[in-house]
């Protein structure tokens, strides 16, 4: 029986949407965490602290939902460009990254995750770290999508 832990390096991605709205305005609206509940389908709340906001060393809170598990997390911001690239890591386990590139009309909004060190919580063989990447990578398409969505609905965007 190997007691190694596994190796990170292969659990992470990018996914990619256009959402038709100035990049400034998209990193306003992924900056503001509280909004995440909106469009994804696995974050169900998110809150600063109080007196923080979108800005390098603030914390927020989430709660998070797979299947029949609930829990809460505690999120760092470690990038905070308005209208470039914003992201945070969750509990020192995984990395989300937002990046903001203006195309034509709108932006391309980039989300990456990744899986910064192995963790019994999440998992404890490849298998499960594979079945967790393909999930969230599955929950960020959603998310995307709904975002370009609920913008081009209409919702206020600036």
């Amino acid at each position: 029986m190997s007691t190694t832990a596994p190796d990170v390096t292969a659990y992470s991605f990018t996914r990619r949407a256009w959402v038709a709205a100035p990049p400034e305005r998209v990193y306003e609206l992924v900056g503001d965490v509280s909004l995440i509940g909106t469009w994804s389908p696995s974050a169900d709340a998110a809150v600063y602290d109080e007196g923080d906001g979108p800005r390098v060393g603030a914390w927020f809170t989430g709660r998070n939902h797979r299947g029949d598990r609930e829990w809460s997390s505690r999120s760092r911001v470690v990038a905070a460009e308005p209208g470039s690239d914003f992201a945070f890591v969750v509990d020192d386990l995984v990395r989300w990254h937002w990046t903001f590139l203006p195309h034509g009309t709108g932006t391309e909004v980039r989300q990456s995750w990744t899986l910064l060190r192995p963790d019994p919580v999440l998992g404890t063989t490849d298998d499960d770290l594979a079945a967790l990447r393909d999930h969230m990578a599955d929950s960020v398409e959603t998310t995307l999508v709904a975002l370009a969505a609920w913008v081009a609905s209409g919702q206020p965007v600036g």
